[in-house]
């Protein structure tokens, strides 16, 4: 087994990004994403094309992948989609299993979305909920 090489000052591990990224959310049930998109939340599918055509989707999701992600929400952003209509619509990013969600959602908290959001267990989780998927 190769050793870790030490970390330069200031590095932290991917779990304590991860749960400072989480600790500044309000993370919602799959339920709970179900109703905040009945009440005008918008859903936001951030896998890879290969991944939902292998694991399936959440009919009505917005699919952004996860590299222009950011472009695409920023109200201020020439780049920027229709939906992203101001600072404080409810934007809630669904992945796979809830990790990399939690990264991007914080990334558009950085970006003064405050409401945004993921789904605790991600697309996994909205699936196992027996939530409407297709394939």
């Amino acid at each position: 087994m190769t050793p870790v090489p030490s970390p330069p000052a200031g590095a932290r591990t991917i779990e304590q990004v991860l749960t400072d990224a989480r600790a500044r959310l309000t993370r919602l049930t799959a339920a709970q994403a179900a109703e905040a998109r009945r009440e005008g939340a918008i859903i936001v599918d951030i896998r890879p094309a290969a991944q939902r055509a292998r694991e399936g989707g959440i009919p009505g999701a917005l699919l952004v992948e996860r590299n222009v992600l950011e472009w695409r929400f920023d109200p201020a952003s020439d780049a920027k989609l229709p939906a992203a209509t101001g600072y404080d619509q409810q934007i809630i990013i669904v992945c796979s299993q809830g990790y990399t969600s939690s990264l991007a959602a914080a990334s558009l908290h950085d970006l003064g979305l405050r409401r945004s959001t993921d789904i605790i267990g991600g697309f996994h989780a909205w699936a196992a909920a027996g939530l409407p998927v297709h394939l």
